[in-house]
């Protein structure tokens, strides 16, 4: 059976937590030493004006074209927040071909711009595609259930009832409702909650007490989850990565 390594990461636009340093470099690192297969990453910069003006290491290109470099050939990106200056939003990395990629708006109040990137990949020797949706959820709580209520939906529409799915992202829920909606209405599994029986502390990642960041799962067959808040990892993003490996 063909292994599948999943990483969730919230890369906080390439800043450490206090928005001074930029720490893209050893957020590629130290992603590029983990070998995932497939990465799904929420605050990803696509464009900025002034950064590169500012910061020396910024990049020339994308920061998800940046971090992709020559381990993911193929990626995707969801352009959700745009700005004067540019824009960020949802990217997904993948070793094998994506097939189909659409982004979502779900965006449910005029302070937060939000996205569901959704995406198809053709994975060598799997009798069908992997369906991947990469999320950044509303920090409120009336409009998480709504994106939720627009994930399921989506899910019930487009995703066929056999096929292997991953949903991972950084759900921003501290109240824990998105587990039981997820396993309710799509049988959805998440990833640290069948390893541990509890989710994943992620947040802030230098003393991580929020369980904000998930890798769910469909039609996979779980092996282990990991999340990276040790060394170098606390000093990046102000979310801890995680991390989830499945077999095919």
């Amino acid at each position: 059976m063909r292994k599948l390594r999943v990483l969730s990461y919230n890369i906080h636009k390439g800043f450490n937590a206090t928005n001074f340093d930029l720490v893209l470099k050893g957020i590629k690192e130290s992603i590029e030493l983990v070998h995932a297969d497939l990465v799904l990453l929420q605050e990803v910069v696509g464009h900025h004006e002034h950064h590169g003006k500012k910061h020396k290491d910024w990049p020339t290109v994308s920061q998800f074209e940046y971090l992709a470099d020559k381990l993911w050939p193929h990626h995707a990106y969801g352009k959700n927040a745009v700005y004067t200056e540019g824009h960020h939003g949802n990217a997904i990395l993948s070793k094998y071909p994506i097939t189909f990629s659409e982004n979502v708006n779900v965006s449910t109040n005029a302070l937060e711009q939000r996205g569901m990137l959704h995406a198809r990949l053709k994975i060598p020797g799997a009798s069908a595609e992997l369906h991947v949706f990469c999320l950044h959820l509303s920090l409120f709580s009336s409009g998480r259930r709504a994106q939720l209520g627009k994930l399921c939906d989506r899910i019930e529409r487009l995703v066929p009832h056999d096929a292997p799915l991953v949903v991972g992202g950084d759900f921003n829920d501290w109240q824990e409702i998105a587990s039981p909606i997820l396993a309710r209405k799509l049988t959805l599994e998440e990833a640290f909650l069948k390893q541990d029986g509890r989710h994943a502390k992620s947040f802030p990642a230098w003393l991580p007490v929020l369980r904000l960041d998930r890798i769910y799962f469909r039609w996979l067959e779980f092996v282990t989850a990991k999340i990276h808040v040790d060394g170098v990892w606390s000093r990046l993003s102000d979310h801890a990565a995680v991390e989830a490996d499945f077999r095919l």
